[in-house]
């Protein structure tokens, strides 16, 4: 059942997705299995296109984008990049609803650099942090502040204009991770300005893991030394003197050996596909849909750890589970029926996108109806 997919914080699909997938690992192979020498040729323009496909989404200039594996590995290049000392005696500031990958990195990194890693907590009972509890954080011995634009475990979406006027007064650096909204709600890295941004190719762009996205604004870039560095980091790849190195003068700094490219290519027809689509539909269809599972969760008696209100969130709706149905079996079974969900502890994630539609969300509803009625799940007779 396609049309009751709802892992659109996850993977993302769109149609055709398994064919345009399939065509591009084939060409790949055919070029990369071919005793000549057309390889580089073949894959580094695509790589090439798969940026500027980023470029255009991010509303971002010429060479102020690149890639990496992913979004920590980008973020953690980033600030080994940062000038010696910035960081130390300072602050990092976080929500506490962060990723949690970003949160494990800077733990990890806080005593090596010296900086204090300040984590904004949830408010009692809350699910997400509040937007003035983080402004009220940010003091001005926050070096940096790395900003959640949409929560993966509520799907609230903070006012970031009001995040980045605070910081700019504060003096601090700013950083986005868009990774749980970019490609359903529109972005531009430059409204409000901010320093870098992180993301996926994955989620609402529908494209494959390995392709991470890291933009740092042309003002700051020039101030950066990447601590890791190759040949790709330079204005020319095919200077070998090792006694005269220099880094591009651009976003290529942070480029560093041999770029990976399979990840970017396998990605790009969905960024071409996406590319080519009505994006104000396809936010339309979004919100159509999780008014539906709003209605669906008060129907059902759920309450939503989501905001309602359509500024203040992203594309998903998520929904506390009773603690007498173990979240772990409601997805299991609904999994059977044909219905793709996640969960995180007692949280039901649910994000409708291009291919879900109203029957799918019909078809949701009635199960879940079932299973929580009846207490109808993993196939057994409980009464809940």
């Amino acid at each position: 059942m396609t049309d009751a997919y709802f892992l659109y914080h996850s993977i993302g699909m769109y149609p055709g997705k398994d064919a345009d997938l399939a065509r591009a690992l084939n060409d790949f192979a055919g070029v990369w299995g071919k005793a000549d020498d057309s390889q580089w040729g073949y894959v580094l323009p695509l790589r090439a296109r798969f940026i500027d496909r980023w470029r255009a989404i991010l509303n971002a200039a010429l060479n102020t984008v690149t890639t990496f594996e992913n979004v920590t590995s980008a973020f953690h290049s980033l600030l080994q990049s940062l000038p010696k000392g910035h960081l130390h005696g300072r602050t990092i500031l976080v929500g506490a609803d962060c990723f949690p990958s970003n949160h494990f990195l800077l733990n990890g990194m806080a005593e090596k650099y010296g900086f204090t890693l300040k984590t904004v907590p949830f408010r009692q009972g809350a699910a997400h942090v509040d937007d003035e509890d983080f402004l009220d954080a940010w003091t001005p011995d926050v070096g940096l502040a790395l900003l959640t634009w949409v929560s993966s475990t509520t799907s609230h979406r903070i006012n970031l204009p009001a995040m980045v006027a605070h910081g700019r007064r504060m003096g601090s650096l700013i950083g986005v991770d868009v990774t749980q909204g970019v490609g359903l709600i529109p972005f531009d890295v430059n409204a409000p300005e901010v320093d870098f941004t992180v993301t996926t190719s994955l989620k609402w762009m529908c494209g494959t893991p390995g392709a991470g996205i890291l933009y740092v604004s042309p003002r700051l870039t020039p101030h950066l030394t990447p601590e890791l560095r190759g040949w790709f980091s330079q204005e020319n790849p095919f200077n070998w003197d090792i006694t005269r190195f220099s880094y591009a003068p651009d976003i290529r700094r942070f480029d560093n050996g041999t770029p990976s490219c399979l990840s970017a290519l396998a990605s790009l027809p969905a960024m071409d596909w996406h590319a080519a689509q009505d994006h104000a539909a396809i936010l339309a269809h979004n919100r159509h849909l999780t008014a539906q599972l709003f209605a669906m969760a008060d129907d059902l008696a759920l309450p939503p750890v989501t905001p309602r209100a359509e500024a203040k969130r992203g594309g998903s709706v998520m929904l506390r589970l009773p603690d007498s149905h173990p979240a772990s079996e409601i997805v299991a079974t609904l999994r059977g029926m044909g219905i793709t969900t996640d969960h995180r502890s007692q949280t039901l994630r649910l994000s409708p996108g291009i291919i879900t539609t109203d029957t799918g969300v019909q078809a949701l509803h009635k199960a879940l109806s079932n299973l929580l009625r009846k207490g109808l799940y993993l196939g057994l007779n409980i009464q809940a």
